[in-house]
């Protein structure tokens, strides 16, 4: 296999707090260099990567690893940037005449020549139309609609022509491109907007994996980890556990732990757990605790119809925990089981009440929760990374 590339990575940043979405470019980065090649790290703030790389003990060589800036120092150019990325595009275009391959770890970017781009947040491809699509929103119409377009216009038409920029629909027609999509639901989600584009779906890491401790599971405890926010649905959980135990007749549990942020809708969770005293807000948890919480639980269940994938969703599974999930998204896809999704919350809880009161349904769903999780051990994981950075090594573009 050739050796001794030259590699340009493009991320947006490490910041302090480390998401799923930091642990893929620091795996690229260890494997590229484990074969011998040579990697420039295109970041747009500068970021702590040793802090980064020890937090999920990745190999690197960060003398190695030749880092540059691409965002605008000057705050006038950094807010016009923030709009339309001319400056960072002009950036990447001068690293990546001196590259063999580019890789984008932050969606599609313009690098001037063909290049592999990973996507991982839909909602950050600066098209607000397709973010409106794929969220759902109503369209906008009268006045809103008439700015859009015309915003839409002139970026797509006079201003990025003029500044030597592809849009991210003119990349995504471009063959010599190559996607890499997290799901079969973003791929069939932008090519339903953005028409036919070549693609690979390559599930992210997952970074957590479960120790071994000695904790007993509770029989009757729904689990939800993540941010507790409108965006995932803690609302309508709340709810589908509450027709659960008026179905089953059973004194299910709800425990919530994860990060929650100030405003009107915390004070709402808030009052709400404080009204209900069968359901347990935790807060944020991390290493064992985190183990602990995934270990005590039995069931869980997921409300956010648009994930691009579901790591929260793979992580119940590692725990040995059933997850109900919605019938669209990423998550229905980690899980691959009709019988664990629904489309309406009724369903949802019917769903939940039958895996308490059936006993046999509930060992038939562990049982292929269970194997369902080797898909999503980090061993495997490497298997697909490595499968993916020999076809990009052998060709290029």
């Amino acid at each position: 296999m050739p050796a001794g590339k030259k590699i340009l990575i493009y991320y947006y940043m490490f910041g302090e707090t480390l998401g799923g979405s930091d642990y893929l470019p620091l795996l690229f980065i260890e494997e590229l260099q484990r074969r011998g090649n040579s990697v420039t790290l295109a970041l747009d703030w500068k970021s702590d990567i040793e802090h980064a790389a020890k937090h999920y003990d990745v190999k690197i060589d960060l003398q190695a690893v030749n880092v540059v800036l691409v965002k605008p120092e000057n705050s006038v150019l950094r807010r016009l940037d923030a709009v339309l990325p001319f400056y960072r595009t002009r950036q990447l275009k001068k690293l990546a005449k001196h590259a063999d391959v580019c890789i984008s770890c932050a969606n599609m970017f313009d690098f001037g020549k063909p290049a592999h781009h990973v996507v991982f947040l839909m909602r950050l491809f600066g098209d607000n139309a397709f973010c409106d699509f794929f969220m759902h929103r109503k369209p906008l119409s009268g006045l809103s609609l008439f700015k859009r377009k015309l915003r839409t216009f002139l970026a797509e038409t006079v201003l990025r022509p003029l500044l030597g920029m592809r849009s991210t629909r003119t990349i995504l027609a471009d063959h010599r491109e190559h996607i890499y999509v997290p799901s079969r639901y973003v791929a069939n989600t932008m090519r339903a907007f953005y028409g036919d584009f070549n693609c690979t779906v390559f599930y992210p890491p997952t970074t957590f994996e479960i120790p071994p401790m000695a904790i007993e599971r509770a029989p009757l405890r729904v689990v939800y980890l993540g941010r507790v926010q409108k965006e995932k649905g803690i609302s309508e959980i709340i709810g589908i556990v509450e027709r659960a135990r008026a179905v089953s007749g059973q004194d299910i549990q709800l425990h919530i732990a994860g990060p929650l942020a100030p405003g009107e809708y915390a004070d709402t969770i808030r009052r709400t757990v404080s009204e209900k005293p069968w359901i347990r807000l935790l807060g944020p948890v991390y290493g064992n605790d985190k183990a602990a919480f995934l270990l005590g639980g039995t069931y869980a269940v997921h409300a956010r119809r648009d994930e691009e994938f579901g790591i929260s969703i793979a992580e119940y599974l590692k725990a040995g925990i059933i997850p109900i999930v919605p019938d669209e998204g990423g998550s229905k896809e980690v899980v691959d089981a009709p019988s664990l999704t629904y489309r309406t919350d009724e369903d949802a809880a019917r769903i939940l009440a039958r895996l308490l009161i059936d006993g046999s349904f509930r060992k038939e769903q562990a049982d292929h929760c269970k194997e369902r999780a080797k898909e999503f051990s980090f061993g495997q994981y490497m298997k697909h990374q490595n499968r993916i950075l020999d076809r990009i090594m052998e060709r290029p573009v």
